[in-house]
C-alpha cells in the first residue's frame, strides 16, 4: 500500500501540527493545558465534578460526548441498518406501528421495535401518537439526500477496512476494500482501467456530486467566465449542473477514459450537443487541454500525497491563462464546526484509501504558490462539512 505523506517540512502549518517542539521551552497555554489535563484525568476531581451543583452539567455533557466517542460505530451500523431496510422511505408517507413495519421490514416485531428504539435515540425516528413512529430530524434529513445515504451504504467497506486500525496505520494491511473500489488509487496506469473498473465508484460520486456542485455555484458565480473545465469531472455531474445556471458557458470535463466517456453519454442526453465535451487521459502524465478560463478541482486534491498534487495542480496552471482561476473545492481540516470531519473522518478514510490527506487551507495555499498561482482567497461555502473552497487566480 502507497505511504501516505507527512505535512511538508517546508510548510510551517503543517510542521505546528506534528507536536514536535524543537527543544523550545513551553508556553504558558502549554502550561495551563498540562494542568488542566491532570485535573481532568483524577478520578477525584471527576467524582467531585459529577457531584457539584455548578459543574455536574458540564460533567454530564462531557460523559456523554466520551460514550458517544465509544459508541460511534454502533449509531453508524444502526444507520447503515435502516438504509438497507429503506426504513425512512418506509415512513416517509405517514407513521406506522412495530406491528406495520415488522413484515415490511422482514423482521419480528421484537427486532423492529429494538430498531425503532435505537434509530429514536438517534432522532432518526421520532414517536408519534397511538404507538406509531415517523421520521426524525435526521431521517427526513437524510430522505431529502439521496448521496448521503449512497455514502453510508458505501461506508461498509470502510468499516472493513478499519477493523484493525492500529495494522492500517502501521501498513500491514495487504490491499484493502477502497483500494479496490477506488480503482485508479496507487494503480500505475489508471488510464486502463476498464469501464467495469469504474462503474462503482462513479455512480457514487454523481450521486453525492450535486451537493457539492450547489455549494460551489453558490459561492462562487460563473457569470464572467466563458469556459469551464472539471478536472476528474467523474461523470459531468458538476458541469450539468453549472450548465443550468449559465447559459453562455461552455463546458469541457477531463478524467480517465472509461469515465470520460460515461460524462460525454451525460452530455447527450442533456442536449448540450457542442456546448460540452469530455476528454479521456491520465492527468499524472498527460497534460490538460487548453481553452478553458476556469478549471475546477472538486475532491480531488486530498485524494493525492503531496508530490502528486504539487504535480496536477502545476499542469493546472499551465493549462489556464494568465488571470485564470482554479476553483479548488473539498473538506478541509479545521473548518469550523466540522473539525472531525477533516482530520479524523478524511484522514483515516484517505488512509485506508492508500493515498493522500486532509489538508489545512494554509497547507494548500502554500501548494498553489509553489504550482505557480499568484494569489488564492478562501470563499466561505454554506456548509463547510461538505466542502470549502480556494479561488487562485494564474
Amino acid at each position: 500500500m502507497p505511504e501516505v505523506a507527512q505535512p511538508r517540512e517546508s510548510d510551517p502549518a503543517g510542521l505546528s501540527r506534528t507536536g514536535e517542539t524543537g527543544g523550545m521551552r513551553p508556553t504558558l497555554h502549554d502550561r495551563w493545558l498540562e494542568w488542566r489535563d491532570r485535573l481532568l484525568s483524577s478520578p477525584r476531581f471527576q467524582r467531585w465534578a459529577a457531584t457539584f451543583p455548578l459543574t455536574r452539567p458540564i460533567a454530564r455533557r462531557r460523559a456523554a460526548a466520551l460514550f458517544d466517542l465509544c459508541g460511534g460505530f454502533i449509531y453508524s451500523q444502526i444507520l447503515l441498518a435502516c438504509v438497507r431496510l429503506q426504513l425512512f422511505e418506509k415512513l416517509a408517507d405517514a407513521p406506522q406501528t412495530v406491528a406495520q413495519l415488522a413484515p415490511r421490514l422482514a423482521l419480528s416485531e421484537a427486532q423492529t421495535y429494538r430498531l425503532l428504539e435505537a434509530a429514536v435515540a438517534l432522532k432518526l425516528v421520532q414517536k408519534r401518537s397511538a404507538g406509531s413512529y415517523g421520521l426524525g430530524p435526521h431521517g427526513a434529513a437524510l430522505l431529502g439526500n439521496g448521496g448521503v445515504a449512497e455514502m453510508v451504504a458505501h461506508h461498509a467497506l470502510l468499516y472493513e477496512d478499519l477493523a484493525d486500525p492500529v495494522a492500517l496505520l502501521r501498513g500491514e494491511v495487504g490491499e484493502t476494500r477502497l483500494q479496490r473500489f477506488w480503482a485508479y488509487a496507487g494503480n500505475p496506469a489508471p488510464e486502463e482501467v476498464a469501464p467495469p473498473g469504474v462503474t462503482g465508484y462513479s455512480d457514487l460520486m454523481s450521486a453525492s456530486q450535486a451537493m457539492i456542485a450547489k455549494e460551489v455555484l453558490n459561492a462562487y458565480p460563473l457569470a464572467r467566465h466563458r469556459c469551464l473545465m472539471d478536472v476528474g469531472g467523474g461523470q459531468g455531474t458538476f458541469l450539468l449542473a453549472a450548465a443550468r445556471r449559465w447559459p453562455q458557458l461552455h463546458l469541457r470535463l477531463f478524467d480517465l477514459p472509461a469515465v470520460a466517456a460515461r460524462a460525454e453519454s451525460a452530455f447527450a442526453m442533456a442536449g448540450l450537443g457542442a456546448r460540452a465535451a469530455a476528454t479521456g487521459g491520465d492527468f499524472h502524465g498527460d497534460p490538460l487541454p487548453g481553452g478553458a478560463d476556469v478549471i475546477s478541482l472538486l475532491r480531488i486534491v486530498h485524494d493525492h500525497d503531496d508530490e502528486a498534487a504539487l504535480a496536477l495542480l502545476r499542469s493546472v496552471r499551465m493549462a489556464l491563462p494568465e488571470g485564470g482561476r482554479l476553483l479548488l473545492a473539498e473538506p478541509m481540516s479545521g473548518a469550523p464546526g466540522a473539525e472531525p470531519a477533516g482530520a479524523a473522518y478524511f484522514g483515516f478514510y484517505l488512509l485506508a484509501m492508500g493515498s493522500g490527506r486532509p489538508r489545512y487551507p494554509e497547507e494548500l495555499k502554500a501548494l498553489l504558490a509553489e504550482a505557480g498561482f499568484r494569489r488564492s482567497r478562501l470563499v466561505a461555502t454554506d456548509r463547510p462539512l461538505l466542502t470549502r473552497l480556494l479561488v487562485a487566480e494564474a
